[in-house]
């Protein structure tokens, strides 16, 4: 059904997560947590591996050397999960000033023949930051820090001058665009409307100058195209930071007052316009079923839905296939018993088996692990499509943070947990950089975001009217909808 963006109230059962995740108990030491084999990103500087470790000994571990550079791993994995802990400008100027105190910085002359085996590799890092997590660098505190380490080193190469230049020219590109395709989200979300509930009242008269999607749209295959450009577009803009910062709290064994992100918006803006997007296309198809007045015609529409959803699931767009499943189900569509009745229901059946919740979706995640090794060894972008089923992932991130802590008793980064929310994350983040390879037909993509939708009051008040009520309980509400209406009249 239609998510909400709450993180809170979004969830209602556990989901699964690696079983052999080591979760902190009340009372569990360090030492008593399972030691497995270095998983990704998983292995200090001296190439031990890592469950748990103070905070100071991660950032440590972050900061290369002339002759150590941390694995692309870690770096990801730690500058994801870091910022529960310490906010992004903080960790930044703390690398630096390990970087000033290791490299001798600070003095002068530099040891030229040291800086310049140790600067190729801070400059690895800086670009890596900027590259997977721009967003931080929007704090101008973090431009500054960027800008002095490399002011330090430039002295012994000017090839890091040119480098400097490449770095903030990229970075500047990337937040420009992050600012266009957020600005684009806002700019459809005050384009879309909402059809009044009091037409409904009236179907029997030809309505206001209203568009269907079989007017727009009539071939399931590109309608499925159309959907998966507008998912595709939406996962473009999410940052990997934001799965962490939808679920900041309070860290108990933290002495500070306030979560690192107490002064600031959560910035997780993109992910919940994409929870939107999905509530939107669930409401949508609801719409264009109970809008027309003939029981044939809406037979029509639910069969050609069935069929897009069915495109959707063979192009690997889970998400879309699940939004356009769950308006289906919605209640004033599913009590449409006549309209069904005149429906070839068979493909529907399937397609609902695939995404069936029970044991925690196992058909879903099994189609999924098909989908992600067909696009593993993809030879085109067709086939390296996948689109995850979004409000499951967000709950087995949800589920993953709240199941374990983030420290141990003792003080400890409970690493091994954010070694697993880097993976889930890092998995989303390679199929978010697919290029869609449909040919864009504008003018089915702005039906699809501004196209007037009901509200859940008057999807009922269409479906009473195309089939009477059945029971009291019906009844009652069809009577009080109706004058809700005619009041507002």
């Amino acid at each position: 059904m239609p998510q909400t963006v709450c993180s809170g109230t979004m969830f209602t059962t556990p989901s699964g997560f690696s079983p052999h995740l080591a979760c902190a108990e009340p009372g569990e030491e360090e030492e008593e947590a399972p030691q497995e084999g270095p998983g990704p990103g998983a292995c200090l500087a001296d190439g031990n591996p890592i469950t748990s470790a103070s905070l100071d000994t991660l950032i440590q571990n972050l900061v290369p050397t002339a002759d150590y550079y941390p694995e692309k791993a870690y770096v990801f994995t730690f500058l994801l999960s870091a910022r529960l802990f310490i906010p992004p400008p903080e960790l930044l100027a703390r690398v630096c000033e390990l970087c000033i105190k290791q490299q001798q910085l600070d003095q002068s002359p530099l040891d030229t023949a040291k800086v310049r085996k140790f600067g190729p590799k801070i400059l690895q890092l800086l670009t890596e930051w900027t590259e997977t997590f721009p967003s931080d660098f929007r704090d101008e505190k973090m431009v500054g820090h960027l800008k002095d380490i490399i002011h330090r080193i430039a002295p012994c190469d000017e090839a890091y001058w040119k480098t400097l230049n490449q770095v903030l020219q990229k970075l500047s590109q990337r937040l420009a665009l992050m600012s266009q395709g957020e600005e684009s989200i806002v700019k459809v979300s005050l384009n879309a409307s909402s059809i009044s509930d009091k037409l409904v009242a009236f179907k029997t008269k030809p309505p206001p100058i209203q568009k269907d999607m079989l007017s727009i749209c009539n071939d399931p295959y590109t309608l499925a195209q159309q959907l998966t450009h507008v998912e595709l577009e939406h996962l473009s803009h999410i940052g990997p930071e934001e799965f962490v910062q939808a679920f900041v709290q309070k860290d108990p064994l933290d002495g500070t007052q306030q979560p690192c992100f107490s002064d600031q918006k959560k910035k997780t803006s993109n992910l919940e316009a994409y929870v939107r997007w999905f509530n939107r296309l669930c409401y949508l198809v609801a719409t264009e079923i109970c809008m027309p007045a003939k029981k044939k015609q809406r037979a029509l529409v639910i069969e050609f839905f069935i069929d897009v959803a069915r495109e959707c699931f063979n192009i690997g767009n889970f998400n879309s296939l699940m939004a356009i499943i769950s308006g289906m189900n919605m209640s004033p569509v599913s009590r449409l018993k006549k309209t069904w009745g005149k429906t070839k229901t068979a493909k529907f059946f399937i397609l609902e088996h695939q995404m069936d919740p029970t044991g925690n979706f196992y058909n879903y995640r099994t189609a999924l692990r098909g989908a992600a090794h067909r696009s593993q060894t993809a030879n085109s972008n067709r086939e390296r499509i996948v689109i995850p089923f979004f409000s499951l992932l967000i709950k087995d991130i949800y589920f993953l943070n709240e199941g374990c802590a983030n420290r141990l008793p003792n003080g400890h980064v409970n690493f091994e947990k954010f070694v697993e929310l880097a993976r889930q994350v890092g998995e989303f983040m390679t199929w978010k950089q697919v290029e869609c390879p449909f040919e864009e037909d504008r003018a089915i993509l702005h039906y699809l975001h501004t196209a007037p939708i009901f509200s859940e009051d008057g999807l009922y008040l269409a479906s009473y009217e195309s089939e009477s009520p059945e029971n009291q309980v019906e009844k009652d509400r069809w009577k009080a909808l109706r004058s809700n209406v005619l009041g507002k009249t």
